[in-house]
């Protein structure tokens, strides 16, 4: 073989070796720019769900609003939410009218027709679960198993309660944890958790709230931490209405009740022109919530008089997204 042609050989597989490397950088390019963007889209995803607490329009939903509690749904679907958590209190008319039986029906037809997730119930208005009195303790546990039935029925995984009982630490204490234990004893066998929310008096006092819970000794028993619910004391020993004494430290607070938590409420009042809560540090508190390693459902609750419901809904629902892509 005449070296001129031997010489055009080693030239034509050079160039071949060249292109099938260029190829296969190129090919790298391609599947680490696809890389990039796929985490990328991966890290701007929030750690949580969002669900819609049926508080925030209890003014349309209530007697002298214009939306149907069984537009429920309807509405969480149309504000983008997945999961709904339903508020015992505003279904009392049309229970009276057509029957629980009904009424649950209804409501889970409507979110099967919508494609929303049923989170759990928040139950109001059945009897004091850590009332002083066996007597009233066990028929308000009994007035709840109903609402353990309804939860299951519509694929929620929670009922929350109330433990109201007394301003007695040592009094509050035995009642609420005797009463929460004989509920979740009837809930376990349905797969239903009862959760406290710090909703008034002692439940809002974190570490005397998760000394009761841990000493019922019952893995289906935990919390709803509610970032704006700390007031453990209120004027003339009412429930609800001016609060002369809170929880000193509310994030304190919530990092606590994270240890059980089974659901988290994002409360909101008002919003600044800049879109942040005016009284509690949204970026902070789900900090905290990520930090215990939650990834379920958040709910907005939002309960303030400046904006509509229907604002206040988007505006908290915008927040918590904020804030979720600055931990990121």
């Amino acid at each position: 073989m005449n070296s001129h042609f031997s010489h055009k050989i080693i030239a034509l597989l050079l160039v071949g070796a060249l292109t099938v490397f260029s190829c296969k950088n190129s090919e790298k390019e391609t599947t680490t720019d696809e890389t990039v963007q796929s985490d990328s889209l991966v890290d701007t995803a929030p750690f949580f769900k969002l669900s819609l607490a049926q508080w925030s329009l209890h003014r349309a939903m209530g007697p002298d609003g214009n939306l149907s509690p069984f537009e429920f749904a309807e509405k969480a679907k149309e504000y983008g939410f997945t999961g709904i958590e339903y508020v015992s209190q505003l279904y009392r008319n049309q229970i009276e009218e057509i029957g629980l039986e009904a009424v649950l029906d209804t409501l889970k037809q409507k979110s099967s027709d919508h494609g929303i997730e049923n989170v759990l119930i928040m139950i109001d208005g059945e009897g004091d679960l850590a009332s002083p009195k066996e007597e009233e303790r066990n028929e308000a546990v009994e007035n709840h198993k109903k609402w353990v039935d309804a939860a299951a029925f519509l694929g929620c995984h929670s009922i929350r309660v109330n433990v109201f009982g007394s301003n007695d630490p040592e009094e509050w204490s035995k009642a609420a944890e005797d009463g929460l234990r004989k509920l979740a004893e009837y809930a376990g066998t349905k797969n239903i958790n009862v959760i406290v929310e710090n909703h008034g008096w002692l439940s809002s006092d974190p570490p005397k709230m998760l000394a009761v819970l841990k000493a019922v000794r019952r893995d289906n028993v935990g919390t709803l931490p509610d970032f704006g619910n700390f007031c453990i004391k209120r004027g003339n020993g009412e429930r609800w209405g001016e609060c002369v004494e809170e929880y000193p430290d509310i994030y304190k607070g919530i990092e606590m009740l994270m240890a059980m938590a089974k659901g988290v409420s994002a409360k909101s009042y008002d919003f600044n022109k800049e879109g942040y809560e005016t009284k509690l540090d949204y970026p902070r508190l789900l900090k905290i919530v990520k930090d215990a390693g939650y990834t379920g459902y958040i709910d907005v609750e939002y309960e303030g008089n400046r904006l509509s419901e229907e604002e206040g809904i988007l505006a908290t629902k915008t927040l918590l997204l904020k804030s979720a892509e600055s931990l990121n």
